[in-house]
């Protein structure tokens, strides 16, 4: 694990908690660098950065400086549970138009 990794700062907080969840650095980089969202964090001026990989999202927090260099402070990893929904439009459409038609013949 590198502090300067990918030319942002990285905490010790941050490696400690990459290395206890088992989560690569360059992953949690391709987060906070390629978000598929962000949100304001609960720390004054911190942004949480959200990305998911398959069946895990991981969140990484970070800052500016008064430098105006990127801190990552802490990252994380939620399992997420995703169905596939792989049925057409058209059959869902038919499948709401007949389950209607049945609710009104009884």
């Amino acid at each position: 694990m590198n502090k300067n990794f990918g030319g942002i700062i990285w905490t010790n907080h941050a490696l400690q908690r990459l290395k206890e969840r088992k989560i690569s650095q360059s992953d949690a980089w391709v987060t906070w660098r390629r978000p598929q969202e962000s949100k304001h964090a609960s720390i004054k001026g911190a942004w949480i950065f959200y990305r998911t990989y398959e069946n895990t999202r991981i969140e990484v927090v970070a800052k500016q400086n008064e430098k105006k260099e990127w801190v990552i402070l802490s990252v994380w990893s939620k399992y997420i549970n995703k169905k596939p929904n792989n049925e057409s439009f058209l059959s869902f459409l038919i499948k709401k138009v007949f389950s209607k038609e049945e609710r009104k013949r009884k």
